[in-house]
């Protein structure tokens, strides 16, 4: 096994082989992939149809001299495999090496650490812009998908690249997804495209300005190198689009392509995952379950999700389900806030659906288009825990410092699933704030909550006490419940424990009655302090003699962590708390 690839340390091995060991290549090449995405998963589908251009674009361009920049990075895999990181794939030792994503400090054949979608036009026409100044000579390359061709900075970039009269070559591969389904305008024409050869009057890639071809053989070796020999050394900017068939090499892949996106670990001859998260409940079912209901019992809702409808369950058969109350206005997270904003000021009830780090995409219409106007769009953003996306590029850790302080929008975290579909309930229902809610990253856990959440930064004290308050934010309640249970059987007292739920604000009158019978107030959160929730506290305490301890992340991009081994760097963990405690309560 692997008789070509294990002698393919760099991209000039490739341009040694033979025809037919090129192809003899693509087939070891998926067999790498196998061993890697069958025992650690990732993302299978968009590899799986990218192995014939990735080998072709090795065999015809002079990497890294000339530099490829792969959109969102799904498409890397077989990139990384011929430039150095095999064994990535093929010694299951050495898995942890080699990121899900391109990044420049595993290979000097990466360029850019990506995870975030419709970035590589943008990035690589800034090479392409120094390489001009520098009066350099090298190829200039993008490579992104036809589904991350419907995000802003794509199209901005393709507004940028018409007026560059030099050197770039711009690769769309057209396997006719995105994460899910295509969906918007735009790919009424590439599907024109397509049918006529590249031949339709229509031409979207031309209304830019750019230069063009089309090529339907995206799978085929020899003809993906005549085309990139064609444009090699190009004195302007081109569109090659190439059709692909995503999950090629693995037939339940690709009859089913949004499944086979990305996967767990899997059984290759059944296609099932080899591990399970059990059948307990979860906070997708619970989402799912209240946005049909509420689909059914009220017209006027509207789920919006910038085609992520995985974030939270919404499989094709719940989509076709909520029909003209669902949608998706494909990878543009700006667009779903301001859609959501007019929905919600014309009088309907839309829940904008994705994850906490992709919505950090649409700051600016989050702060301009729905909260200056104070309309009541409700946000429902998952993977905001540090115990669920551990990538550098998908950390979700940031959302509390970013959106927390945005004035009018109100940011709850729930803490239970009795408070989480509560709040969703209250949210959607009410019209004075917009809102937004982080699903919790943890177990789901039930304790009874409130209905309404009208009185904003009320917070609830769940257990009564004295010496030291416990605020524990969110899904970082039931790490508060453990450290109130060790303080009580190790320092002889009942600490007050308190379920914040309000993460934009502060609770004044509860903080402010405090002080009369506590000496230290401890907060945790799911996040980093820094422009957190629980500076919020310590700033109000920060003229008295109470002593305030902070606890959360660093503001860093940690990278593929271990959850538990990172709350204890940061001296997170229950014991390392109660010493803290003990240090100042003698």
């Amino acid at each position: 096994m692997y008789e070509i690839l294990k002698n393919i340390d760099s991209p000039a091995d490739v341009k040694k082989l033979s025809a037919d060991d090129l192809e003899n290549l693509a087939g070891e090449m998926r067999e790498a992939l196998f061993n890697r995405l069958t025992k650690i998963g990732g993302h299978f589908g968009p590899n799986f149809g990218m192995v014939e251009a990735t080998i072709a674009l090795h065999y015809v361009f002079d990497s890294p001299k000339d530099k490829f920049v792969f959109d969102v990075s799904h498409q890397s895999y077989p990139h990384k495999l011929l430039t150095g990181r095999r064994n990535g794939y093929i010694d299951d030792a050495r898995f942890t090496e080699d990121s899900g994503y391109t990044n420049p400090e595993e290979s000097e054949h990466d360029f850019f650490n990506i995870g975030h979608t419709s970035t590589s036009i943008a990035l690589a026409a800034g090479l392409a812009k120094a390489r001009d100044l520098k009066k350099d000579k090298e190829n200039i390359i993008a490579i992104i998908g036809d589904g991350s061709l419907s995000g802003g900075e794509a199209m901005e970039a393709l507004n940028v690249a018409g007026e560059m009269n030099t050197n770039f070559i711009i690769i769309v591969n057209d396997n006719e997804m995105a994460i899910a389904e295509t969906h918007g305008g735009m790919y009424k024409n590439l599907a024109e495209l397509r049918e006529s050869n590249g031949m339709a009057e229509n031409n979207i890639f031309k209304a830019y300005g750019l230069d063009y071809i089309y090529e339907e053989n995206g799978n085929d070796i020899q003809s993906m190198i005549a085309l990139f020999e064609k444009v090699k050394d190009i004195n302007h900017p081109i569109v090659l689009h190439i059709h692909t068939k995503k999950g090629l090499g693995y037939a339940l892949a690709e009859e089913n392509k949004e499944a086979w996106h990305w996967t767990l670990p899997f059984d290759r001859e059944t296609g099932k995952p080899t591990i399970s998260f059990g059948d307990g409940e979860s906070y997708t079912d619970i989402t799912i379950k209240y946005i049909i209901d509420k689909a059914k019992a009220d017209k006027d809702f509207l789920v919006i999700t910038p085609s992520m409808p995985g974030a939270i369950g919404l499989t094709p058969e719940v989509r076709a389900e909520l029909g003209e109350q669902y949608l998706d206005v494909g990878i543009a997270e700006e667009a779903a806030v301001a859609i959501a904003s007019g929905v919600a000021k014309n009088g309907a009830k839309p829940l904008v659906v994705t994850n906490m780090t992709f919505m950090q995409r649409a700051y600016d219409q989050i702060s301009q288009d729905v909260c200056i106007n104070n309309n009541p769009v409700t946000m429902l953003l998952n993977y905001s825990s540090f115990d669920g996306l551990t990538d550098v590029t998908h950390l979700g850790i940031f959302g509390l410092a970013a959106f927390t302080n945005i004035p009018n929008l109100v940011v709850l975290a729930p803490s239970s699933a009795e408070e989480y579909s509560n709040m969703l309930a209250w949210s959607v229902d009410q019209n004075e704030h917009p809102v937004m809610i982080l699903v919790p990253g943890n177990q789901v856990t039930h304790r009874a909550a409130d209905a309404s959440y009208s009185t904003i930064d009320k917070y609830k004290v769940e257990l009564s006490g004295e010496k030291v308050a416990i605020l524990a934010l969110g899904d970082f309640y039931q790490r508060g419940e453990a450290l109130a249970d060790t303080i009580k059987s190790e320092m002889g007292f009942t600490p007050t424990l308190i379920n914040p739920r309000f993460a934009s604000g502060v609770d004044k009158e509860l903080l402010e009655k405090l002080k009369s019978n506590h000496q230290v107030i401890v907060t945790l959160e799911d996040g980093i302090v820094e422009g957190g929730f629980g500076q919020k506290i310590a700033s109000f305490y920060g003229s008295s003699d109470t002593k305030v301890l902070n606890y959360g992340l660093d503001k860093e991009f940690y990278d593929r962590y271990n959850p538990e081994d990172l709350i204890k760097s940061v001296g997170m963990s229950t014991e390392q708390i109660v010493e803290d405690i003990k240090n100042i309560i003698k």
